[in-house]
């Protein structure tokens, strides 16, 4: 038994070196071989294989790049610290409109100044791999094309600074002839540049998106239909005809206002007493005068409207009015009729309630009859104090209308006085500030 285990040992054995001998033939026989033996780690002592990260470009193989770097520096800490003192830099240009940079990472040196990179090169004859120290570098890539030479940059730099000044101190300073001249310019060098196949499809879609877009002149228009002033008629050839009482008020509101009393007080030189220094200063001389009827009733309506406004409280909701009952109204205006009365009330309020939009309708017409009566220039002094506003407030209204506003000396002071005249002149939009 003894020697059949021997003789199996043996068999195993010898076995063993045949096994080995096989894989050394195969290695020999085959291209790669199964066993590769590491060599010794070499720093290279000329110039240094690279890492590239690329960064998302996509790089083709035909590219060659030259090496640059920097003179070493014995005394530089990068040496001491086990890194490369040279700064490697790798540039090509042989690409069609691209040049590729590629620099060294040193982003990681305070956090890790021992990191570095190896590759290794294989070498199939005697199946040994060598270690060598690499550079780790990122390339970047430019478009060669957006690249301008210095040279050119430098003699247009001067032209377009001295013209780029020039025109805005046009725009800001010069008269508009001269603003009118900047921008025709302005307007011919963007026609005269080569537009592309591209930018015309962008320029036909923008025309087809503003062509619906509301003008200046829309806008202005909207503005004047939604501004808070008496009826009018602005294409008028006369003054005495852009604001018409009888258009304003109503021909039966008109006639049904009384003023027999106040022409029987005229004439007997009698005081009337009216809570209202505008009224009071001028109805003498507009009963004497011609037309008297007629404008005594425009007269009286503007004491109706200015009793109504001194009548009214505080409102609840913040800049609303609140305006008092029917039984109070009748009482603080009498004596006018029940038709004056809700002519007033519905004109310049909503459910017993004025609000901005009452207010300022009912100070322009104020402003307008007042006008009419005055003989289209009026001293603001009287009518600010019976309607208890600012003079600024004041002067606003009258421009609202379309008056022209200006101080005028009276008795060694400088008072204000609204003039109506054609052509009027309403306020304009403002449109936002053109960014330079």
């Amino acid at each position: 038994m003894g020697s059949s285990s021997d003789k199996k040992r043996k068999s195993a054995e010898d076995t063993t070196p045949q096994i080995k001998k096989k894989k050394i033939d195969s290695e020999k026989s085959s291209k790669s071989p199964k066993f590769i033996n590491v060599g010794a780690v070499k720093r290279p002592q000329y110039a240094p294989p690279v890492v590239a990260a690329t960064s998302g470009l996509a790089l083709s193989s035909s590219i060659q790049f030259q090496a640059y770097a920097t003179p070493a520096d014995k005394t530089s800490k990068r040496k001491k610290n086990g890194a490369p003192a040279q700064e490697l830099l790798l540039h090509s240009a042989n690409h069609r409109t691209m040049d590729y940079t590629a620099r060294e990472d040193r982003t990681g040196d305070s956090s890790d100044p021992y990191l570095k990179h190896y590759i290794g090169i294989f070498n199939p004859k005697t199946a040994e791999v060598e270690i060598v120290e690499a550079r780790k570098t990122v390339l970047r890539g430019t478009v060669r094309s957006q690249k301008a030479v210095d040279e050119a940059m430098e003699e247009k730099t001067q032209k377009q600074q001295m013209m780029a000044m020039r025109n805005e101190l046009g725009e800001a300073f010069g008269t508009k002839k001269a603003k009118k001249a900047i921008r025709d310019v302005t307007e011919n060098a963007i026609t005269s540049q080569k537009v592309g196949q591209s930018e015309l499809v962008m320029m036909d879609a923008i025309k087809t998106a503003t062509k619906d877009m509301s003008t200046k002149e829309d806008l202005q228009a909207a503005v004047d239909n939604a501004r808070p002033v008496p009826r009018g008629n602005f294409a008028a050839t006369e003054i005495a005809d852009v604001y018409v009482p009888s258009q304003i008020i109503g021909s039966e509101v008109l006639n049904a206002i009384p003023v027999m009393d106040w022409q029987e007080s005229v004439k007997n030189l009698e005081d009337i007493q009216v809570p209202s220094r505008f009224v009071a200063k001028r109805v003498s001389n507009v009963a004497s005068s011609d037309d008297a009827v007629h404008r005594l009733r425009v007269l009286r309506y503007l004491l109706f409207v200015i009793i109504f406004w001194n009548a009214t409280s505080q409102g609840r909701e913040r800049g609303t009015r609140s305006i008092g009952k029917r039984d109070k109204l009748r009482e603080v205006m009498a004596p006018a009729p029940e038709i004056v009365i809700e002519n007033i009330r519905r004109k310049f309020s909503d459910g017993g309630v004025m609000r901005k939009t009452h207010v300022d309708l009912l100070m322009t017409h104020c402003c307008a009859f007042a006008a009419i009566i005055d003989g289209f220039k009026v001293n603001t002094i009287d009518l600010r104090e019976d309607l208890k506003l600012e003079q600024k407030q004041l002067n606003q209204y009258f421009i609202e209308i379309g008056a022209r506003v200006k101080q005028q000396k009276v008795a060694d002071r400088m008072e204000n006085f609204a003039v109506l005249q054609l052509p009027l002149q309403f306020p304009k939009i403002r449109l936002p500030a053109r960014k330079r």
